[in-house]
């Protein structure tokens, strides 16, 4: 039992936030790529995307995992991007730290996606049954690599405010 749930419920809820915030930061990454803020959406990105991180500590443990220390990372890149947004208004260099720190947060929620994919689905886990095999690492390389290159460009679209119109 977690929090008075079964195991197999608190999975499941915990895998559920943490789809839609994977599902509401893909729309987020776009809308910073084409200059929208997406505003309700950011909402529920960075909420949905912190409790899936504090979720995941949920969970027993005997020692601190991988997959712990990639919940932290994930709450202090969020708690910036969430300081950036809304504390500081986007003004200035907050602007940059917001975008590269969302799409940090978003990156990492979909490192432990595939993570978990390796771990659950069979064919996957056929491939790489410790998590250090090459289609493993290739997997992960192959995003991190998609996610340095939409950062950097929306990084540059979303630092100038889009124009208003009247």
């Amino acid at each position: 039992m977690i929090l008075g749930m079964s195991t197999a419920t608190y999975t499941f809820l915990h895998v559920l936030i943490s789809l839609v915030g994977i599902g509401s930061g893909l729309i987020v990454m776009f809308g910073l790529l084409t200059r929208k803020r997406l505003n309700g959406l950011t909402a529920v990105f960075l909420a949905t995307t912190v409790l899936a991180s504090v979720t995941g500590f949920g969970f027993p443990f005997e020692h601190l995992l991988p997959s712990h220390i990639v919940g932290i990372l994930s709450l202090v890149v969020l708690a910036v991007a969430i300081a950036a947004r809304y504390l500081f208004h986007l003004a200035g260099i907050w602007r940059g730290i917001y975008v590269v720190g969302a799409a940090i947060a978003l990156y990492l929620i979909v490192f432990v996606l595939i993570a978990q994919l390796f771990l659950k689905v069979p064919a996957l886990k056929a491939l790489a049954p410790t998590g250090k095999e090459p289609p493993f690492l290739v997997a992960q390389l192959c995003v991190m690599a998609i996610f340095i290159v939409l950062t950097i460009v929306a990084a540059k679209k979303f630092h100038i405010e889009p124009a208003r119109t009247a």
